[in-house]
């Protein structure tokens, strides 16, 4: 299809085009029809960002309702000893990471919108079995179970999404979705505090898990049955707009739209040095993410409350963080920067923690206190969204846009490992070494970051004084960008 003619011109057989892989011939990667696209976005935006974010509300729920149900008495009723909480939380890591890439690389094969319900139902299933468990080993077996569903969920989103939206749209859609966890993390809260009101025979952590788990199983039907495959399968759209889809992702996101997978080609995004800079950045920003995640009601349990008070007071904190993440998020896609803002949420969580861990009399400073809790949240999740958005920009093949979300992605998971073992009970209430752990993986996440996309903008600048031109990212269609910085074309998505 020529980018410069009406859509009404072109041949309206798109599944021809589709299965041909023929591409769409543009010299341009920029919006040449804005009306078009906005009104095509609209109807992806109140198509699939809604379900799926309700998907990973309930994703973030199943995964990081252990700290919740623990301050509910879950470790004294199954008699835990020693550092056995620190274990479940740890052993869910392992499988998380182990599983995610050939769980990811089978989900491009036979299609997200199928794959992301059956780990969702997978999920759900295990939290709902999480209520019955009567020991540690029965708890500690579920983790293990939970972590193999969920490893390639976030990873698989973020794909998925990148076969709908343009690069420099990605971003607050990818916020839109991943506030959802925030959203998660304090809805958590509420309903713990609402759970643990209930005065039976059964434990009150118990109707947590059945309440949490039911909902994630019964979800998971509807979404099989309503998430299409491809834009091409989408019975919301017609003919045109199918044309139309099909053309941003070839010039905007994508080398090939659909191309199969093929494990040994996709490997080669290890052939490129930025890959490692961008797992090392994964792996710093995972610390403080995790360290958020999974023990924030014992870091506002320093400041004295009730059980019931410290799950209430982990709501506000987690709200605030996501709506730092959307304005974040929504600031990248304007500006069509995505490195400056990562360094920004990690000086935010450099900060937090520094804070909290520099109060000696939390009585006296109890507003400041609470205060850190806040920066911490606003520096977690705007990082992990742009980033992911970051190279999947820059990464127009999509086997190894995959592989390289479901090792980096995973990688940032697995730092929960770091965390759960650097929050210890012999440390509590303060827990000064944990705090300060974490505020040097943000400081050094912020320093290999700037360091990143300074060397991006130099190179582009590179780029274009051998060529003789001026030209950027949106100049440059994503269909000549199949082996990415290899070629002479390409150009870093800042």
């Amino acid at each position: 299809m020529d980018a410069k003619k009406p859509l009404g011109d072109t041949s309206n057989d798109f599944s021809r085009v589709e299965s041909a892989q023929s591409g769409v011939a543009g010299e341009t990667a920029r919006v040449l029809d804005h009306t078009a696209e906005r009104a095509l976005c609209r109807k992806f935006d109140f198509r699939l960002l809604p379900v799926l974010a309700v998907m990973y509300l309930f994703n973030a729920l199943d995964k990081g309702n252990l700290g919740n149900a623990q301050s509910g008495g879950l470790g004294h009723d199954l008699g835990f000893v020693g550092d056995q909480y620190n274990q479940i939380v740890s052993i869910f890591f392992v499988p998380y990471v182990l599983f995610a890439p050939p769980f990811a690389m089978l989900g491009k094969k036979y299609g997200p919108a199928r794959a992301l319900p059956i780990m969702m139902f997978t999920f759900g299933s295990m939290t709902l079995l999480a209520a019955a468990a009567q020991n540690f080993s029965g708890i500690f077996a579920l983790r293990w179970f939970l972590g193999m569903a969920e490893s390639a969920f976030f990873p698989l989103v973020i794909y998925y999404l990148t076969t709908f939206y343009r690069r420099g749209e990605l971003a607050r859609r990818l916020a839109i979705f991943y506030a959802a966890s925030n959203i998660a993390n304090a809805f958590s809260g509420l309903l713990a505090f609402g759970v643990f009101q209930i005065h039976s025979k059964l434990y009150s952590w118990r109707y947590l898990f059945i309440i949490e788990g039911s909902a994630s199983v019964l979800f998971s039907f509807f979404a099989f049955f309503y998430l299409p495959q491809s834009a091409a399968t989408a019975r919301f759209l017609n003919e045109k707009e199918k044309e139309l889809a099909f053309h941003r992702i070839q010039v905007d996101s994508s080398s090939v739209v659909g191309e199969a997978f093929d494990l040994k080609d996709s490997l080669k995004i290890f052939k490129y040095p930025v890959t490692y800079a961008f797992i090392a950045i994964e792996i710093c920003l995972g610390v403080p993410l995790q360290s958020v995640s999974l023990f924030l009601p014992q870091i506002v349990g320093r400041l004295g409350y009730s059980t019931v008070k410290t799950n209430l007071y982990t709501v506000a904190p987690n709200v605030t963080g996501a709506v730092m993440l959307l304005i974040l998020a929504f600031s990248s896609d304007l500006t069509r920067l995505r490195f400056p803002f990562i360094v920004l949420g990690f000086t935010f969580t450099f900060i937090g923690f520094i804070i909290y861990a520099s109060i000696t009399d939390v009585n006296s400073e109890i507003q400041v206190a609470y205060f850190a809790t806040f920066m911490m949240c606003w520096g977690t999740s705007a990082p992990s969204v742009i980033l992911s958005t970051w190279y999947n920009n820059n990464v127009a093949h999509e086997g190894r846009r995959v592989v390289l979300t479901s090792v980096g992605v995973p990688l940032a998971n697995v730092m929960g490992l770091v965390s759960s073992n650097i929050f210890l009970q012999k440390d509590a209430p303060k827990y000064a070494p944990a705090l300060i752990t974490t505020a040097v993986f943000g400081a050094t996440g912020a320093v290999i970051t700037a360091c990143l996309g300074t060397y991006m903008v130099f190179d582009n600048k590179r780029r274009n004084r051998r060529q003789g031109v001026k030209i950027d990212a949106r100049d440059v269609p994503t269909q000549h960008l199949r082996d990415g910085p290899s070629m002479d074309e390409f150009r870093w998505f800042l």
